[in-house]
């Protein structure tokens, strides 16, 4: 399947959502200057007893141009204000959307046999789809089977479940739920649906302000105190004009949500197969969702207005033309033909009036202090406590892995990383550490200066683990970087804001300590900075600019150059089998003073602005190339993961019999936002990081 095109076909839908809503306010704009023009007719010139004073001509002469493009741009700056509203509410992040629907956030060190399942599932799909580890939020007043995924980029994008899912679905059945989510990331659906609300939002606005002159005056007077109501008389026809005007622009774009929804549905069911290799998870799930009696209802106060972003419907309809979501036996039979028409039936479970979790009834308690406390000390995630409510009946269907220890050893002998350096990942404190110790300098009097950086953090423990870990991390070497640093990232994401702001000026701090910037100490902090700025700030993401690579032949040549020039390859003929295949049959190899990092960061953020369909390209030449003598070096792999990073791209599935897809390599797309922030530049040899 290929996720490029889909994006493009999303893009596609965008534009014609965009023209459609346009011409609705173009309606909307005619019918408001007709509503006003008859109320100023029936104001003025009409009598209830007698009639029209005058005939046609006098409505007409309500219709100038003066005042036709007077509530024109009123009407229009009306919708377009409380769309973008809408959007900067909805845009911020997929948190946002998460938390307002009821969800709350799933920590690494959960102790929730079915959460820390859920987390388990959301890791294996990342992998499977080649993408970085997602947060994972959990409604937990939700008895209904749904999920959803929430955000405008991959790098700011949520999964979130009902409890209901990841307690009555077995581990098959929930992976099929993950992956179809994980679909609507890829295919660019969450930012379409984002999108769509908004302008929704916008048109329905004109009939909410119907609705409220509409009942602003219930009664019209007349007699000899008629020429001071003949206005309020008529006020209640223009809030029915608007109210029925708002109406009918909600129900074209019911139309429109719904026919576009089902068809992504579709899609992401396909691409679920996909990613686990079966059918049997995603159908088995859709039959006991038909068999389970709350079914996919959510409850949740603004469920109804964001039903489209759904695994399922959160509500019942009486007619399916407005359903955000195909029949729930038409999905089940594309995936299994073979479907008899029986459901699988699961018994509900009925939770208590206190929370599902320990500590959600802290209402108090925020994420800073959370994550603080989880600094100050870590949590050993080995002891399981009893569950709250445990299933007994269906007991066999929780179904919940291995646990911590056996999955931190399977995982560490799947990346061939010590079993202590995955525990130290799982937090926030150590994740810091092992990413500190990867930017250590060999020199002594380098390091103990960037010891003495980490120690003015003031973090209780930091710098004795910094250097409690740094001769392991040390000995790992260069293959084994990349996969250490993605270890990592999830577990930085629990942070808080101020402590994510002083762990990124640290970074600074000490890749700026030799007053030079290394490939690799750029490659580390793109990903980090890519990864983890949507989280806590509100960045733009970058914009399509060139269509076709004739645009972009220099910063093609500057990247290419540097790919040869820190491969395992001979330079000349890696830098001749990339520029090949992107077309460039003239192009030449850069010589190394012209392959500095600051130019190589350039010329990736000028790549970053290539159309979609053009990134995959690139990155495809550049692994071809890099591959070509038949190995993937460290610096290879790092520099085309960073690109990768920058450009908001998956890096290609397989090359030379998959040499790319590293099973412990779950990184692959990031979002190309460009900041300002950048190194001194009085310093030789000094690369803008961001």
């Amino acid at each position: 399947m290929n996720f490029f095109e889909q994006q493009d076909v999303a893009r596609r839908n965008t534009r014609l959502l965009v023209l459609l809503f346009l011409l609705a306010v173009a309606a909307l704009i005619i019918v408001t200057n007709a509503a006003v023009a008859a109320l100023l007719f029936f104001g003025r010139d009409y009598n209830l007893y007698t009639g029209s004073r005058g005939d046609t001509g006098g409505f007409l002469s309500y219709l100038s141009w003066a005042r036709c493009g007077t509530i024109g741009l009123a009407v229009t700056a009306t919708v377009a204000l409380v769309a973008l509203a809408q959007w900067w509410q909805l845009s911020t992040g997929g948190k946002v959307v998460a938390e307002s629907l009821g969800g709350s956030r799933i920590l690494p060190q959960t102790r929730d046999t079915a959460e820390r399942r859920c987390l388990n599932v959301v890791a294996e799909m990342a992998l499977a789809a080649n993408m970085p580890v997602p947060p994972v939020y959990v409604l937990d007043r939700e008895r209904g089977i749904n999920a959803f995924a929430a955000g405008v980029t991959p790098a700011d994008a949520v999964i979130a479940v009902t409890r209901g899912a990841i307690e009555q679905l077995k581990r098959h059945e929930l992976q099929g739920v993950i992956a179809h989510e994980f679909s609507h990331i890829l295919n660019g659906d969450m930012r379409l649906n984002i999108r769509l609300a908004a302008l929704l939002k916008g048109i329905t606005f004109i009939g909410d302000v119907g609705h409220i002159l509409l009942r602003s005056s219930n009664r019209a007077r007349t007699g000899v105190r008629h020429s001071q109501n003949r206005g309020a008389a008529a006020l209640p026809l223009l809030g029915l004009a608007l109210w029925l005007l708002g109406l009918l622009g909600a129900l074209a774009a019911g139309f429109i949500k719904a026919a576009i929804s089902r068809q992504k549905e579709y899609l992401a069911d396909a691409s679920a197969v996909q990613y686990t290799r079966s059918a049997a998870g995603i159908a088995d799930a859709l039959k006991v969702i038909g068999g389970y009696i709350p079914g996919t209802l959510v409850h949740a106060a603004r469920a109804r207005a964001m039903s489209h972003i759904f695994f399922g419907e959160v509500e019942h309809r009486v007619w399916q033309v407005f359903a955000t979501h195909p029949p729930l036996a038409a999905r089940i039979r594309r995936l299994d033909p073979d479907w008899d028409g029986q459901y699988i039936e699961r018994r509900p479970r009925h939770y208590a009036a206190q929370p599902a979790r320990a500590g959600d009834a802290q209402a108090g308690v925020g994420r800073a202090a959370l994550v603080a406390a989880a600094l100050a000390a870590g949590v050993d995630d080995d002891v399981v406590p009893l569950e709250v409510n445990p299933p007994k009946a269906d007991a066999a269907d929780a179904d919940c892995g291995p646990g911590a220890p056996q999955a931190r050893g399977s995982e560490a002998a799947a990346r061939d990383i010590p079993a202590v350096f995955v525990q130290h990942s799982r937090e926030p404190l150590g994740a810091q550490a092992l990413i500190y110790c990867l930017l250590l300098s060999d020199r002594d009097q380098a390091r103990q200066t960037q010891l003495a950086l980490i120690a003015k953090t003031g973090i209780a423990g930091l710098a004795d683990l910094v250097y409690t870990l740094c001769p392991g991390v040390r000995q790992l070497g260069a293959p084994r970087r990349l996969p250490l640093l993605e270890l990592c990232l999830p577990a930085l994401k629990a942070m808080s804001a101020p402590q994510y702001r002083q762990f990124k000026d640290t970074l600074l701090a000490l890749i700026q300590t030799d007053r030079a910037t290394e490939l690799h100490e750029w490659c580390l902090f793109q990903l980090v900075r890519h990864y983890l700025d949507p989280e806590f700030t509100a960045l733009k993401p970058s914009r399509a600019r060139y269509r076709k690579l004739a645009q972009v032949a220099h910063p093609v040549r500057v990247v290419l150059s540097v790919l040869a020039h820190h491969g395992s390859g001979e330079p000349p003929a890696v830098f001749r089998l990339g520029a090949d295949e992107l077309g460039f049959q003239s192009m030449q190899l850069l010589p190394p003073p012209q392959c500095s990092v600051t130019a190589f960061s350039r010329a990736v953020h000028q790549l970053a602005d290539c159309y979609p369909l053009l990134q995959p390209r690139l990155l495809k030449a550049m692994a071809l190339a890099a591959g070509a003598d038949g190995l993937l070096s460290a610096p290879e792999r790092e520099i085309i993961a960073s690109i990768a990073a920058v450009m908001d791209c998956p890096r290609p599935m397989d090359l030379q019999g998959g040499r790319l897809n590293d099973a412990s390599s779950p990184f692959a797309l990031h979002p190309a936002q460009h900041g300002t922030m950048a190194l001194p530049s009085d310093t030789p040899n000094q690369a803008n990081l961001p």
